[in-house]
């Protein structure tokens, strides 16, 4: 069946937040099984056991290491009869559950090989080489392995021989044929957890790419030669930056295309790769990745941007997300990671989901960690999710079902709780209501990464010395090349200082990065966003067609005068040159300016001492939803049902080691209202919630207006 256009009609859809089968809205929640390293006679009882928790779905991880018996010859259950994934697949089937397949070529899985046969780690043409020329290492249990360069077509000439093999099988089973319902291509691809922007590839083939990046974006050597203000004779001649050298402004474009490189790089190899599974009868249904989480709260500060481009890679695949494994304590992590995924990608999905933990984690959390954790990402607006693992295997502990089927009640009992509870409450149809988005300014994130001065090769292992392959201010540089400040510091403390304000102001957020589309900044009234002395040409011009059509954008500490190329570039400037101005006062101090743009406005916050009332003020006459509180340390999401109507579901998260007697005003009268995770009566007043949180938990209350 086609559509008007000749397009194949795809039975199977991920958009607009929603995973929808023939039409029906679908409940993906899952979890990892691995087949191959169970039983075959298990099969049937664990996945019984599984659907009997309230899960819908089951994620396979494919191996090409295990399958493989020799070059081009694979074990499909021919010789050990626990590898036959056509067997496994038509038994989740008979079961009445969906599927999601993740065949590789990397699957991790703690494997040796990461998934790969070990030939292909062994080639030297296939392996990703670091800043000095020497092979890139992950540094991995039970040993360290080379990390392979997806810029090689050889390496895509290999990979066809295991897709010809797995991808026959797995078409068979999908939808509509069978229960596979999405398939992952590859797995947390991240230069192999080398994030530093010199640890690699600068591969041969890799710099090729490079190069050929460089003549698309410049189209003259003379054009790259006015931005790098270099005297190269073409292309051929430029060499990749190996370490940060920048002194000044000027040689900030020369650093930042090497980082923006890396994000293609990531995109264009799961482009190709998902063009290869599509070729071989994988068209019909979503294909999706997922990104590593970066680390800390918002990863590298705000850099859960490059060398991801979840934007980008999404103009390839169907939906992007990213895993998440965390603890109780670490819940501005959980938030920041799972709101922008609901924020940015079209379908917020969890592909690993925390659910017990690799026996090297130097810090795992326990149950209660899992629980906090679980209602953290629902409360963000996450629609689907994969639990790793839901089976226990080698390498693996502390899973809700053992290996030989046994169960760990307590585990089991809090994983089908929260199935029951999102199923019965109808959590795939809610949208989150929020009126502000906030935006990570992705060219800061490049300077960011760029200027790192200490080349940390990947580490899988969490390092006792809390350095990281992911840049902070210990390892960037500090030059202000040319500025009043260092941006590639600035911009972290200006972002966090917008994540706390609008976090203490009580206006629910969500959050993205300037590689949103802007038809995607039209769902909210205000975006925030950094800006100093540079930035984008299209940022800026995005940022004024906003306000130009009514909405507000909320910009500082600076205005630029210069583009990311160090061009000049008065695009925001001239926008509010001769704009009616109001100056914007934290108790009678003025801490920037309300321009009037257009039908709306942009506002130049200059200081940002006190950021919570310095957004307050900002935000002022703006009809936006908001909620207020009598502890700050309380935080508070609220979701509708996409259709509208007389219901809330609001989550109230306790994220501190202290008790909290909570008060959560949301400014709309409360008619009754139920805490769903306990199911029991909650006391309201009014408008408000009223009811006592214990440390590090999060209650969530299905409300009737």
């Amino acid at each position: 069946m086609t559509s008007g256009s000749g397009e194949p009609i795809r039975g199977v859809v991920a958009d607009d937040h929603q995973f929808r089968v023939e039409g029906r809205l679908t409940a993906l929640y899952g979890g990892a099984v691995h087949y191959w390293r169970l039983e075959r006679d298990k099969w049937s009882g664990i996945l019984d056991t599984v659907k009997g928790m309230g899960f819908t779905m089951i994620s396979i991880y494919i191996p090409w290491e295990v399958h493989e018996v020799e070059r081009g010859v694979f074990d499909f259950g021919q010789i050990d009869p626990r590898k036959d994934v056509d067997v496994f697949l038509a038994v989740i089937e008979e079961k009445g559950l969906k599927a999601v397949v993740r065949p590789g070529p990397q699957i991790n899985a703690e494997l040796t090989w990461f998934g790969y046969p070990r030939r292909i780690l062994d080639d030297p043409e296939l392996q990703a080489l670091n800043g000095q020329g020497a092979p890139a290492v992950l540094i991995q249990v039970p040993r360290p392995i080379p990390a392979v360069s997806y810029a090689v077509d050889r390496f895509y000439d290999e990979t066809a021989l295991w897709f010809d093999a797995i991808c026959p099988i797995l078409a068979r089973h999908a939808h509509p044929a069978g229960g596979i319902v999405a398939a992952q291509v590859d797995n947390e691809l991240a230069f192999f957890f080398h994030v530093n922007a010199y640890a690699a590839d600068f591969h041969p083939a890799s710099v090729a790419r490079y190069r050929t990046q460089l003549a698309e974006k410049y189209g003259t050597v003379e054009a790259l030669n006015a931005a790098y203000g270099g005297g190269y004779a073409s292309f051929d001649e430029v060499e990749p930056p190996r370490r940060f050298t920048a002194t000044d402004k000027a040689d900030i474009p020369y650093h930042t295309d090497w980082a923006a490189y890396r994000e293609r790089y990531l995109v264009d190899a799961l482009g190709r790769l998902a063009d290869m599974m599509r070729a071989r009868g994988l068209a019909g249904i979503p294909l999706f990745h997922n990104y590593p989480h970066p680390l800390g709260p918002g990863g590298a500060v705000s850099g859960f941007t490059t060398p991801f481009n979840l934007m980008g890679l999404e103009e390839k695949l169907d939906f992007v997300g990213f895993d998440l494994y965390s603890r109780k304590e670490l819940y501005d992590h959980v938030k920041t990671v799972m709101s922008y995924v609901a924020g940015t990608s079209r379908f917020p999905y969890i592909p690993e989901f925390i659910a017990g933990v690799w026996p090297w984690y130097l810090h795992p959390g326990d149950l209660r960690d899992e629980e906090f954790v679980t209602k953290a990402g629902l409360m963000q607006g996450i629609k689907g999710f994969s639990r790793y693992m839901l089976v226990e295997r080698n390498r693996w502990l502390d899973s809700p079902v053992r290996r030989d089927g046994r169960v760990r009640e307590d585990h089991a009992a809090m994983f089908g709780r929260a199935n029951a509870m999102a199923t019965e409450h109808d959590f795939v149809g809610l949208r989150r209501r929020a009126d502000v988005l906030l935006l990570a300014n992705r060219d800061y994130d490049r300077l960011e990464a760029a200027s790192v001065l200490v080349s940390f090769p990947g580490d899988f292992l969490e390092t006792p010395s809390g350095f990281s392959e992911y840049p902070t201010f210990m390892t960037v540089s500090e030059r202000p090349l040319g500025f009043a400040e260092p941006i590639q510091l600035a911009k972290a403390d200006w972002f966090s200082g917008a994540y706390q304000g609008l976090t203490g102001a009580g206006y629910p957020f969500l959050l993205s990065d300037t590689a949103l589309a802007s038809q995607r900044w039209w769902r909210f009234k205000a975006v925030v966003v950094s800006s100093f002395e540079f930035m984008a040409a299209d940022v800026q011009r995005r940022i004024v067609d906003f306000a130009t059509a009514g909405g507000t954008a909320v910009v500082g500490p600076r205005l630029p005068e210069l583009d990311e190329l160090m061009r000049p570039d008065e695009t925001l400037r001239t926008a509010v040159r001769d704009a009616p101005g109001e100056p914007v006062t934290v108790d009678g101090a003025t801490v920037g300016t309300t321009y009037r743009v257009g039908e709306g406005r942009i506002v130049h916050l200059t200081e940002f001492g006190a950021p919570t009332r310095a957004l307050e003020a900002a935000l002022a006459g703006l009809d936006l939803i908001r909620f207020t509180r009598n502890d700050p340390r309380l935080d508070v999401a609220i979701h509708a049902p996409a259709e509208g109507g007389k219901r809330l579901v609001v989550f109230v998260a306790n994220p501190t080691a202290d008790p909290i007697d909570a008060e959560v005003d949301l400014h709309v009268p409360i008619g009754s209202a139920r805490e769903i995770w306990d199911s029991r009566p909650a006391q309201t007043q009014g408008s408000a919630l009223r009811e006592p949180l214990l440390p590090y938990a999060i209650n969530i209350y299905e409300c009737r207006l």
